[in-house]
């Protein structure tokens, strides 16, 4: 996405607004999308990965979530390099991430992640997790050794959802994220293609969603009523982007109703490209769809702040990139409420600083080979 169509004044008066998500107030629109690191020997971050967080709430982020974080399940993922949300030495890590990201002047909610059934079994940030799912079927379609979760596993991954949260809120954290994207566990319930359950967990797109709303209204009852607590869900998975949880608005609004009323305070609504229509007939994009649906703040995310070069490269052939106005018309009309940005924000934590003093020239290009001198 172009940054330099937009006056300076525009960008910051539309992008600086404050928006609440249940008791929380972000200070602007521009949020951190969560992004695999594996910087956290023993699945504990240290002080580079406070500063890491800390440098771009500094800089002008309003709302960090965190990278993908294990919740205390052996079969949520054992990589000894990606950060756990669960044990005294960890938790410890944490806390000093969110006080330093609220030092900074930002806000910050840890993504709390399972990874379910996958087919990298074995290789970070997968190595050595038993491979458990809705059906025993990865999101390839092969079976491989994993097994069908029982009422048992379903429990047990429920509680150390809602225990996660529980220690996000007493250590400091001003929210969590239940991930439910991209065909890790959550999202494997509620995608046909890996749930062919017959039991209470499986059929139609309601009761796929049984699952995560069960861990929504655990999380829920676990934290305080003012907690906010984000759900965040794609229809695209990670070895099937032409996968889709609803091909209609009417087939999306019955998976995101029972989340919704299970306790969810927003939803993050992730896109490979966030300027693509959803649906036919209507330029609303998936955050706009789920805002137009629940009724809940939105967050957008897809290729904010990359270039054509980079989207044709590593996302594929689509409709034209679209410039900051377009963002920020869509922010205008209230489709949505939170901008997530990625890539651009690991290759350049200060670009929110940047964008929003109108120095768009300064920004740095995302380049992935750079990424190994960067923090």
């Amino acid at each position: 996405m172009s940054v330099t169509q937009s006056s300076p004044s525009r960008a910051a008066e539309i992008l600086s607004r404050p928006v609440s998500i249940n008791g929380l107030t972000v200070p602007n629109r521009i949020a951190m999308a969560p992004m695999t690191r594996m910087f956290s020997p023993g699945g504990v971050p240290g002080a580079d990965v406070a500063s890491y967080y800390a440098r771009r709430a500094a800089a002008g982020v309003g709302l960090l979530v965190t990278e993908g974080t294990y919740v205390g399940h052996d079969s949520a993922g054992q990589s000894d390099r990606v950060p756990r949300f669960h044990g005294e030495e960890q938790l410890a890590g944490w806390a000093k991430v969110a006080q330093d990201v609220h030092a900074a002047g930002g806000t910050i909610v840890p993504q709390l992640w399972h990874i379910g059934m996958v087919r990298k079994q074995g290789e970070p940030p997968f190595a050595d997790a038993p491979a458990v799912g809705p059906s025993g079927i990865r999101v390839d379609g092969t079976e491989g050794t994993g097994k069908a979760m029982t009422q048992r596993d379903l429990d047990d991954v429920i509680g150390a959802f809602a225990e996660a949260a529980a220690a996000a809120e007493r250590i400091g954290f001003d929210g969590v994220e239940i991930h439910g994207a991209h065909g890790y566990l959550v999202d494997q319930f509620l995608w046909s293609g890996t749930n062919r359950r017959s039991d209470a967990y499986g059929g139609d797109p309601v009761a796929r969603t049984k699952f995560g709303a069960e861990i929504v209204a655990a999380v829920r009852e676990t934290v305080s009523p003012e907690f906010p607590v984000i759900f965040r869900y794609s229809q695209w998975k990670q070895e099937a982007y032409d996968a889709r949880l609803a091909e209609t608005p009417e087939e999306l609004e019955a998976i995101l109703t029972p989340l919704a009323a299970a306790g969810v305070d927003a939803f993050h609504a992730s896109t490979r490209r966030y300027w693509i229509p959803e649906f036919d007939d209507s330029e609303l994009n998936l955050a706009g769809w789920t805002k137009k649906l629940t009724g809940k703040p939105a967050i957008t995310v897809g290729s904010v702040g990359l270039d054509g070069d980079f989207i044709k490269a590593f996302v594929g052939e689509g409709s034209p990139v679209k410039g900051l106005d377009d963002l920020l018309d869509r922010l205008e009309r209230d489709e949505f409420d939170l901008v997530a940005v990625g890539r651009a924000l690991l290759q350049d934590p200060e670009w929110a600083a940047k964008v929003l003093a109108g120095r768009t020239d300064e920004l740095k290009p995302y380049d992935a080979a750079a990424l190994k001198t960067l923090s």
